[in-house]
């Protein structure tokens, strides 16, 4: 299983909250700080659509390193968004779970790795294939 996925844990209405600077910070040249305000930001509001339907997801594996996916990232993952071709998925493949991105084309689907020494996945005949969930955020840490 390619991106594994490690855990499932069901998102609560009772995210805590984090201290949040609402000005943009450039990731390019500095900019003088306007009056450093801090505010309280709703992950849960910021990152979900359909909170009771949202998920959040450990991923583990290197088949989407090219969306910037590592060992522990955390997916957070919508199942009442319509998947379409292109989306990050979480998909189960009989009884094992992946996260690819979706690809549809002439009606025939494909689950695809962001990594080119991963092959595509393509449903053989007599295989069940679910899709559980669009990825609409990643989270995860850096290196310090």
């Amino acid at each position: 299983m390619h991106a594994n996925v490690l855990s499932i844990a069901k998102s609560t209405t009772d995210l805590s909250k984090v201290r949040y600077y609402p000005g943009a910070i450039p990731a390019g040249f500095p900019s003088p700080a306007d009056d450093f305000v801090v505010e309280q930001l709703d992950l849960e509001a910021e990152l979900t659509k359909h909170p009771r339907a949202t998920y959040y997801v450990r991923l583990v594996g290197d088949s989407l390193r090219e969306l910037g996916v590592v060992d522990g990232t955390l997916a957070v993952v919508d199942c009442l968004l319509r998947p379409k071709s292109g989306h990050v998925v979480i998909a189960r493949i009989d009884a094992d779970f992946t996260c690819k991105v979706l690809q549809i084309r002439n009606g025939q689907m494909k689950l695809k790795a962001a990594n080119p020494t991963y092959p595509d996945i393509v449903p053989k005949e007599g295989q069940t294939v679910e899709i559980i969930g669009v990825v609409t955020a990643l989270i995860r840490k850096l290196p310090v």
